[in-house]
C-alpha cells in the first residue's frame, strides 16, 4: 500500500570518544603533582565521592591544591611504581615527556586508567566539560580539538537547565521504586512525562510535591485500564530542525511510532526516540505515494494497540496538510489527538528573505492558495479576482506544475504583469535556491528552478524591494535570476 519502513536498526554514527561515567564514591584515586591543575583534577575526583591521595612534596604544593587540605589525603613524597596497584584511576600533572611517558606506562601495567593532564597522547581517559545539576551530570566532549568550544557549548546548556533540575532529579530518586513497584509500563512512561513537564517549568518541587504526583500516578494506574494510545499530528517546519518547538522535540522523543512524510528532514529525524519505530508515508507529485486512507488506517492501527504516534508533517499540520481528514478519522474511532504547530514555509520564506508578507505600507492582508487540487490540478473555484488584488500578498503552495496556468490566470483577472514575484525551492534546507522578478516571468522562471523540490511562489508589493536588489546582483530585466540560499 505504497508504504516505505525505514531500518530500525541504523548504525551509530562514529564517535572519536566513549562517553562513561565513573562511580567513584569511596574509591581510592591517585593524584601526582601539586599544582594549579592538578588541584582542579583533585577537587572534581573529590567531589565525585573519591578518596583522592595526592603525591607530592610538600615544598611543591601550589596554594589551590594546600586549600583543598579538608578534601584529600596528602602523601609528602613523590608517585612512585609501587603506589598504582592500590588505586582505580590515575592522575599526573607531568612536566617532561619522558616523565609523562613513564607515569603513562606504570599505570597501564598495574591496569589502572590513567590520565597525564595537558598531554592527551597519554592519556586513556579524558575530563570534559561539565555540567553540574548532580544526581543529573552532563559531560562535554571535542576530543582536545576545540576546548574554547566544549566551553560555549556547555554556558549554552547552563542556560537551558535550571538549578531546581538538581531538586527534581532527586525526588525522582526517591520516587523511583514506588512508581516502578506500583505502575506497569504505559501507566510509568505516562507518569515520568507528566513529572518531566513539572520538573522543566523551572520552579523548584514544594514539600507536598512527591505526595502530590504519587496521587497522580494512582490516579493513572485506576484510568489507563484500556490499551488505547494517542495520536500527536506534529509540524516539521520547512526543514531546520533549529526551527522545531520545544513541544515537537518532546512529542518526537515521547513517541513509539513515527509516521513521516517525504519531506521531513534527516536533522529533525534525528532528534525522535531512538527506539521509536519510523515509517515513510510520504506524497510527492509524480513519485510513488502512499495513499491517505492507508495512513489514516495506520495510525488507528498503531493507537488501538496502545502506541503513542506522531504524524510528522513538514510545515505547518493545519496548512495544506490534510490534517482535517486525518483529525475527523480518529476522532471517529475515540482516538485522543493533538496537534502541535510547525512553521509554514510562508513564513520561513518570509524570514530568510527578510521580507514582511504585512508591510503596512504595501499589503493589507495575506493570503495562502494552494495550486494543486485532489485531482493535480488547480482548483476550479479560485476567485482569481480577489487574488489580484494590489493590497494583497499571496503565497502560492504546490503550484510549480501549475505555474504557468497561475499566471495566466492572473494577467486575465487583471494583475499587472510587472507584479513582483518571488520563488524559492527548498526553503531552509542546503539547497535553497530563490528567484525573483515579475508575474510575467513566472512560468520561465519555474521551468528554470524544476519542480523536483518543494517549491513556492511569493507574489505582491511586499517583494519589490526584494526584486530590485536581486536584479542588481544576479541578472537583468529580460532573464529569469536566481541565488543560492
Amino acid at each position: 500500500m505504497g508504504v516505505f519502513a525505514k531500518p530500525q536498526n541504523e548504525r551509530i554514527g562514529a564517535l572519536a570518544t566513549l562517553p562513561v561515567f565513573f562511580e567513584l564514591r569511596g574509591k581510592p584515586v591517585l593524584v601526582a603533582g601539586g599544582s594549579e591543575s592538578a588541584a582542579w583534577k583533585a577537587e572534581l575526583l573529590a567531589a565525585a565521592g573519591a578518596e583522592v591521595h595526592v603525591f607530592c612534596p610538600a615544598d611543591e604544593m601550589s596554594e589551590p591544591m594546600q586549600a583543598l587540605a579538608d578534601l584529600v589525603i596528602h602523601h609528602d613524597a613523590p608517585w612512585h611504581a609501587a603506589h598504582f596497584k592500590s588505586f582505580v584511576l590515575a592522575v599526573g600533572d607531568c612536566e617532561t615527556e619522558q616523565e609523562a611517558r613513564l607515569f603513562h606506562d606504570q599505570a597501564v601495567a598495574a591496569g589502572v586508567p590513567v590520565n597525564v593532564i595537558d598531554k592527551p597522547e597519554f592519556c586513556q581517559f579524558k575530563f570534559g566539560s561539565i555540567v553540574n545539576r548532580s544526581p543529573v551530570v552532563i559531560g562535554i566532549s571535542t576530543d582536545g580539538a576545540a576546548p574554547i568550544l566544549g566551553q560555549a557549548i556547555r554556558r549554552r546548556i547552563e542556560t537551558l537547565l535550571r538549578q531546581s533540575l538538581k531538586s527534581w532529579a532527586e525526588l525522582a530518586q526517591s520516587l523511583r521504586a514506588r512508581v516502578t513497584g506500583s505502575l506497569t509500563s504505559p501507566q510509568r512512561r505516562n507518569f515520568w512525562e507528566r513529572f518531566v513537564d513539572r520538573a522543566f517549568l523551572g520552579n523548584e518541587p514544594e514539600a507536598e510535591e512527591a505526595s502530590s504526583l504519587i496521587a497522580d500516578a494512582d490516579r493513572i494506574r485506576s484510568k489507563l485500564t484500556s490499551a488505547i494510545g494517542c495520536v500527536t499530528l506534529v509540524g516539521a517546519g520547512p526543514g531546520d530542525a533549529e526551527l522545531l518547538t520545544l513541544k515537537a522535540v518532546r512529542a518526537l522523543q515521547a513517541a513509539d511510532v513515527i509516521l513521516f512524510d517525504d519531506l521531513v528532514s534527516a536533522e529533525v529525524l534525528e532528534l525522535a526516540r531512538r527506539e521509536a519505530k519510523r515509517m515513510l508515508v510520504g506524497k510527492r507529485g509524480g513519485r510513488e505515494s502512499c495513499k491517505q486512507e492507508d495512513i489514516n488506517d495506520m495510525m488507528v492501527k498503531f493507537a488501538k494497540s496502545g502506541k503513542r504516534v506522531v504524524r510528522l508533517k513538514s510545515g505547518d499540520p493545519m496548512i495544506f496538510g490534510r490534517a482535517g481528514e486525518e483529525i475527523a478519522r480518529l476522532r471517529a474511532e475515540g482516538i485522543p489527538v493533538e496537534i502541535v504547530p510547525g512553521i509554514t514555509s510562508a513564513s520561513a520564506m518570509a524570514a530568510r528573505l527578510g521580507v514582511s508578507l504585512t508591510h503596512r505600507d504595501h499589503a493589507q492582508s495575506v493570503r495562502f492558495v494552494t495550486g494543486h487540487s485532489r485531482q493535480g490540478e488547480l482548483p476550479a473555484n479560485i476567485d482569481w479576482k480577489a487574488i489580484a488584488n494590489p493590497t494583497e500578498t499571496t503565497i502560492f503552495y504546490m503550484g510549480g506544475r501549475t505555474a504557468g496556468r497561475i499566471r495566466q490566470h492572473l494577467l486575465e483577472a487583471g494583475m499587472p504583469a510587472e507584479t513582483p514575484v518571488v520563488v524559492m525551492t527548498s526553503i531552509a534546507r542546503p539547497n535553497e535556491q530563490r528567484w525573483a522578478g515579475s508575474l510575467d516571468q513566472l512560468a520561465v522562471a519555474v521551468d528554470h528552478l524544476g519542480v523536483d523540490e518543494p517549491l513556492l511562489i511569493g507574489m505582491g508589493q511586499v517583494f519589490g524591494v526584494l526584486s530590485a536588489q536581486m536584479l542588481h546582483q544576479y541578472g537583468d530585466a529580460h532573464h529569469p535570476f536566481v541565488a543560492n540560499g
